[in-house]
């Protein structure tokens, strides 16, 4: 990869809405945006808002965060997303709101996009024909420079549909237990990720586990694994939940991807970072000064 490599994030925008009445903006692919663009990535990202309040938040947000609205499709029939968000023993559980907005982007509403460019994209914003349609029709002119973000959300999946992606899929993300939902049972987890990526001619497979951390194949140079130390940040705050974790992870591996950074220094900086944002409620925060150390630390 180059600088000049675009990161385009395709996907889900929604609002994640807790039982204690917050509503903090979300989805995976605007998460994974979102820090990109504090990261000074200028992502483009293209997902599909309904013409209604929340929507409009969606576009007063990014627009104060200086977030490229020229993909953003308006429209006029469905609503903005939403999930419902409760929290069990601090792991998040979701209830997701069906035929949203970002169901059905438009490949048509789509721009044209510059030749130097990942495509980051999700499972579950594609789990309408007409965001399908879009992706697959994007993606068939971006060769194989396509990062899958697994996130197997019931009842918003199948086995045989997220088999087919990663068929497409230069790196896969995923977690332990959407490995193992996937067919890849061998105990041993080298083994597993072995397989996963030799089945589908991946270049890297990278295993999230919670607090027993992150784990990487890749095809040349083997594995990588990182497990927590200290939470990234001026102070160790509380856990407060999970949600988003995983998004922050990924921001920061894209990050390294553009940039050229070795394996484990990636690795070693989208653990810390996922374990920053664990410390807030929801995925996103507009308070620059929580990006400040990250900031610092990967300018060094």
């Amino acid at each position: 990869m180059a600088d000049q490599t675009q990161i385009v994030v395709f996907g889900e925008v929604l609002f994640d809405c807790f039982s204690d009445g917050n509503e903090v903006l979300g989805g995976a692919p605007f998460n994974v945006a979102w820090h990109l663009q504090a990261f000074g990535d200028n992502p483009i990202f293209i997902s599909r808002i309904g013409n209604d309040p929340r929507g409009q938040k969606v576009v007063y947000e990014m627009r104060q965060w200086g977030m490229d609205l020229t993909q953003l499709q308006v429209d006029a029939t469905h609503p903005t997303g939403q999930v419902d968000i409760s929290l069990l023993d601090g792991e998040p559980h979701y209830e997701i709101t069906p035929d949203c907005a970002y169901d059905f982007i438009d490949f048509h509403e789509i721009s044209p996009l510059p030749e130097e460019r990942i495509l980051y994209h999700g499972t579950l914003g594609l789990r309408n024909r007409v965001s399908r349609h879009a992706l697959v029709e994007m993606s068939s002119t971006l060769g194989n420079s396509i990062f899958l973000d697994v996130n197997l959300r019931e009842p918003w999946w199948t086995k045989q549909e997220v088999l087919y992606w990663l068929d497409s899929a230069r790196w896969v993300k995923l977690n332990q237990d959407e490995l193992r939902a996937l067919g890849f049972t061998t105990p041993d987890l080298k083994s597993a990720l072995t397989e996963l990526a030799e089945n589908y001619a991946l270049e890297q497979v990278i295993l999230t586990r919670g607090e027993m951390g992150a784990m990487v194949f890749d095809a040349e140079e083997g594995f990588f694994e990182i497990k927590p130390e200290t939470v990234l940040s001026n102070n160790n705050a509380e856990i407060v939940d999970a949600v988003g974790a995983g998004d922050a992870f990924t921001s920061v591996y894209l990050h390294g991807l553009v940039h050229e950074w070795p394996i484990d220094k990636t690795l070693k900086m989208a653990q810390a970072f996922a374990s920053q944002i664990i410390s807030m409620r929801g995925a996103t925060t507009n308070d620059c000064d929580f990006y400040q150390t990250i900031l610092n630390t990967i300018k060094e």
